[in-house]
């Protein structure tokens, strides 16, 4: 910090302390009320990053958590667009949106009842939202729309029962439930790996959602080491980022190896030549005998 605040921050400062000081009260209001006045003071004011190693600390977390929050609005909209273009579902997994959209309810519900702050996993409404967008048009494209319409209605009483009446989930099975949210976040990333592997390439699966995924869980990891002492939270993060890394590297690997679509291959074998046994064509009359054959007629 001392080489940034030496080499960066003073050279800069006559530029800085006028931007900082002609800032709205509202923006410094927003900024005391994410890292304290204190820290408020010492970074914002006084431009200064090693009076205390707490506070840059913290306000990187919370940036990047704000990041993550924004990004999240938009994170899975590549995805939405790329499979109305296309209305194909191919390599896309309905099975890993589903238990993501589980995994990001049980962990929105988690941080709202232990009132953690916002910035630490506001991203899961935003994002739970897109994948049931996603997984609607899955479903559609596949020829299922009664599916579809029963998914939406889980996720609805979910929620209901999650959030809105508490007395169905007390505090402790909410407990149990995000202990188990790290689970659906490994097994939300399975189906997709294995749809990839199968079909040798990731089809409409959207590349900006991948690596922002990517990067958005290797972030959270950070912002939940400084913000938030819950090792039920850390663990998901952690999981969810190792299979991440996973899928990224497929994204890598099948980058021009688009994926088969499963109607295509159906097609090309029913489109397959079937030699049909000939069959003789009775024309209603009876053909005649090819040999000789015994005779009444008396000879003399």
């Amino acid at each position: 910090m001392d080489i940034l605040q030496k080499s960066v921050i003073q050279p800069l400062q006559p530029l800085l302390r006028p931007v900082a000081s002609s800032l709205p009260e509202p923006v410094h209001d927003v900024i005391v009320s994410l890292i304290g006045s204190s820290c408020h003071n010492a970074l914002v004011v006084d431009l200064d990053v090693t009076k205390d190693s707490a506070c840059t600390s913290l306000a990187i977390s919370k940036a990047l958590g704000v990041a993550i929050v924004g990004a999240s609005a938009i994170v899975k909209v590549p995805q939405i667009l790329k499979l109305i273009s296309s209305r194909s579902s191919a390599g896309v997994s309905f099975v890993s949106y589903a238990l993501e959209t589980a995994s990001l309810l049980i962990t929105l519900s988690y941080g709202v009842r232990n009132q953690f702050p916002f910035s630490t996993y506001g991203e899961s409404s935003l994002i739970a939202i897109q994948d049931v967008v996603v997984g609607v048009l899955v479903l559609s494209f596949a020829g299922r729309p009664t599916a579809a319409a029963a998914f939406v209605a889980v996720v609805a009483a979910s929620v209901y029962t999650l959030l809105f009446d508490q007395t169905l989930v007390d505090a402790q099975t909410m407990a149990y439930l995000q202990a188990g949210a790290g689970a659906l976040s490994l097994a939300s990333k399975a189906p997709q790996i294995y749809t990839i592997w199968s079909e040798g390439g990731t089809g409409q699966l959207s590349a900006f959602a991948v690596f922002n995924y990517l990067a958005g869980s290797l972030s959270r990891i950070f912002t939940t080491l400084q913000e938030v002492d819950d090792k039920l939270i850390l663990y998901s993060f952690v999981a969810g980022f190792s299979l991440n890394v996973i899928l990224a590297a497929q994204m890598l690997y099948y980058w021009n190896s688009p994926a088969k679509p499963k109607q295509a291959k159906q097609v090309e074998r029913t489109s397959r030549p079937v030699e049909k046994t000939p069959v003789a064509e009775s024309s209603g009359v009876s053909p005649k005998p090819s040999g000789k054959t015994p005779t009444t007629r008396r000879r003399g």
